[in-house]
């Protein structure tokens, strides 16, 4: 699996977490998850 496949899964596995009715104190999954979200579709640039 590439690194680009592995921020996906962090990503979807973040935003799935941040659906759910849980309370985190100072973190949000779902923005965290958006970002690595962002990250995995921007790898290739950035390690170009």
């Amino acid at each position: 699996m590439s690194i680009q496949g592995f921020l996906y899964i962090i990503a979807v596995i973040l935003l799935v977490v941040a659906a759910l009715p849980i309370t985190t104190r100072g973190l949000n999954l779902a923005l965290l998850g958006a970002a690595f979200a962002l990250l995995g579709y921007s790898w290739e640039t950035i390690t170009a």
